[in-house]
C-alpha cells in the first residue's frame, strides 16, 4: 500500500490517465474523480473514481488491466484497487466503484467527501426524517429520487456545495442561509504577474512567453525576473534591467490588446531592505517581492523582516508566503496573522503563488486574507511558456479559500490592472 501522499498536480495527470483509459469502456453512464482530488486538496494520498453502470464487469476488467497498473490489490465486481505508476518513481493507490445510475448522486457526494463534512450532512438529514448514506436519501417510508449531486442538496434545503469547500468550515450554515460565496473561476483570470524568463532562471524567451500567454487567452503578462542577490538564479543587476526594460518596451510596441508589465521579484534581504535601490525600483511597473535567504531566522526576525518589506512603498505584492515546498521543505517560521494584516494596513498584496510545488499562500489563509480586506494575486511562478497555466491550480487554492473574483487583482481587465499599478507606485 502507498502510504505518501503525492502533489495535486502529478495526482491529476495520473488520474487524467486512467479516465482516458476507461472512458471508452462499454456501458458508462457517468463517471467522475472524487475524494480529495476533487476537492482540490494541495497533495493526494489515493485516486478515487465513480462510475454508474448496469454492466459493471468489463468496466471492471478494463480498470485492472489499464497500462500503468503495477499491481491489482482487489478485483471485485463494485470495487476494485490497484496500484498505479505515473511519472519517474510516483506510485498511487487508485480505487474504482461502480454504482447504479440511480445511486450516482449519492455516491459521489459521499465518495467525495470530506469526513466531517459528511458527519455534518447526515446530522442534518436526520433533521428532515431522513438518513443519507451512500446509495440514497430515505425516510421510513419514502427515498428521495436525486438525479444530480445538486438536487441531493436541494432536497435539505441547501445551495449547492462546491466541492472545494466541502471541508465541513462553516459551508452548511452558508448553504441554508444562502450565503454561499460565488468562487472565482479559472476564467476570470485576465492575466499574470510573476513569471521568469532566460534573462534570470526561466528556460523561454520573453517572446516566447508573451506567445504562451496570448494561446491561453490572457491580456498581460507581468514578468518578474530574480534581483540581483540570488546569484544562483542568475539575478539582474541593475545594467541588466534596463537591458530586459528595453526589450519588453519594443515588444510591447507591436502587440495588439496584449501588454507586457515589467516587473521584478525582488530579494527580501536578511534585515528586511530590498535587493535594489529605489532609484531601480522606480522603474518597475510592479515589484513582487519574496524570501529566497536566511530560511533560518528566528521566527520574531523572519517576522519582521517580511513586515518591513510590505510596508516599504515600492513593494506592489509578496511572493510566496512561507516559502513552503510541498512534500519537500516546510515553510520558515513566520507569524502570517501579523503579516496579513501589515498587508491590509499597507495595501500590500498577497500572492497566491500557484506553481505546484508550493500553493503558498493556502487555502486557510486565503480566507483570512478575505476576511481582512487583502487583495490576493493569483501568479504560476512559471519558469518555462508550459508553467503559465499553472494559475489554474493557483485558482483550486482560492475557491478553497472561499474566495470571490472582486477578491483577486488579476481578474481585472488589462486597463483597470494598468490604472491600478500606476496609482500604486510611489510618487
Amino acid at each position: 500500500q502507498m502510504s505518501s501522499r503525492v502533489r495535486l498536480d502529478e495526482a491529476l495527470t495520473l488520474a487524467n490517465r486512467l479516465i482516458e483509459g476507461l472512458r471508452t469502456a462499454p456501458g458508462i453512464v457517468r463517471m467522475e474523480v472524487c475524494g480529495s482530488l476533487r476537492r482540490r486538496r494541495e497533495t493526494i494520498k489515493d485516486i478515487d473514481i465513480l462510475i454508474s453502470s448496469e454492466t459493471p464487469e468489463p468496466i471492471m476488467d478494463r480498470f485492472v488491466s489499464l497500462p500503468g497498473v503495477t499491481q491489482v490489490i482487489a478485483h471485485g465486481a463494485t470495487k476494485s484497487s490497484v496500484v498505479v505508476q505515473g511519472d519517474g518513481r510516483l506510485l498511487m493507490n487508485a480505487d474504482l466503484r461502480i454504482v447504479r445510475d440511480e445511486q450516482f448522486p449519492f455516491a459521489l457526494h459521499y465518495f467525495t467527501g470530506n469526513k466531517e463534512h459528511n458527519i455534518a450532512m447526515r446530522q442534518r438529514a436526520q433533521q428532515y426524517g431522513l438518513k443519507l448514506n451512500e446509495y440514497e436519501l430515505a425516510g421510513p417510508d419514502r427515498r428521495i429520487s436525486c438525479r444530480e449531486e445538486a438536487d441531493l442538496f436541494r432536497a435539505l434545503d441547501l445551495d449547492y456545495i462546491p466541492p472545494e469547500l466541502r471541508e465541513n468550515t462553516g459551508e452548511i450554515e452558508a448553504a441554508a442561509k444562502g450565503e454561499l460565496p460565488k468562487l472565482i473561476e479559472a476564467g476570470d483570470i485576465q492575466g499574470v504577474f510573476h513569471c521568469h524568463t532566460t534573462y534570470s532562471d526561466g528556460r523561454n524567451s520573453i517572446e516566447e512567453m508573451v506567445q504562451a500567454a496570448q494561446a491561453l487567452g490572457l491580456k498581460y503578462l507581468g514578468l518578474a525576473d530574480h534581483s540581483q542577490s540570488l546569484t544562483v538564479a542568475n539575478g539582474l543587476t541593475p545594467e541588466r534591467v534596463r537591458q530586459q526594460q528595453a526589450e519588453i518596451d519594443s515588444i510591447n510596441k507591436r502587440l495588439k490588446k496584449f501588454k507586457i508589465f515589467k516587473g521584478t521579484e525582488c530579494d527580501i534581504l536578511a534585515d528586511g531592505r530590498l535587493d535594489y535601490s529605489d532609484d531601480v525600483l522606480a522603474t518597475f511597473d510592479y515589484v513582487v517581492a519574496s524570501v529566497h535567504s536566511h530560511f533560518k531566522q528566528s521566527r520574531e526576525e523572519m517576522t519582521a523582516r517580511i513586515l518591513r518589506a510590505i510596508h516599504n512603498p515600492y513593494v506592489t505584492m509578496l511572493g510566496h508566503a512561507t516559502g513552503r515546498l510541498l512534500l519537500r521543505r516546510e515553510g520558515y517560521e513566520v507569524d502570517l496573522e501579523a503579516v496579513l494584516q501589515a498587508a491590509a494596513e499597507s495595501g500590500t498584496m498577497i500572492e497566491i503563488n500557484a506553481n505546484p510545488q508550493r500553493l503558498d499562500l493556502d487555502w486557510i489563509h486565503c480566507k483570512r486574507a478575505k476576511a481582512l480586506g487583502v487583495t490576493l494575486v493569483i501568479n504560476p511562478d512559471a519558469h518555462s511558456a508550459g508553467e503559465i497555466a499553472f494559475y489554474r491550480y493557483g485558482v483550486d487554492v482560492a475557491r478553497r479559500g472561499w474566495l470571490e473574483k472582486g477578491n483577486v487583482f488579476n481578474t481585472q481587465s488589462l486597463a483597470e490592472v494598468t490604472k491600478a499599478l500606476a496609482a500604486r507606485k510611489p510618487k
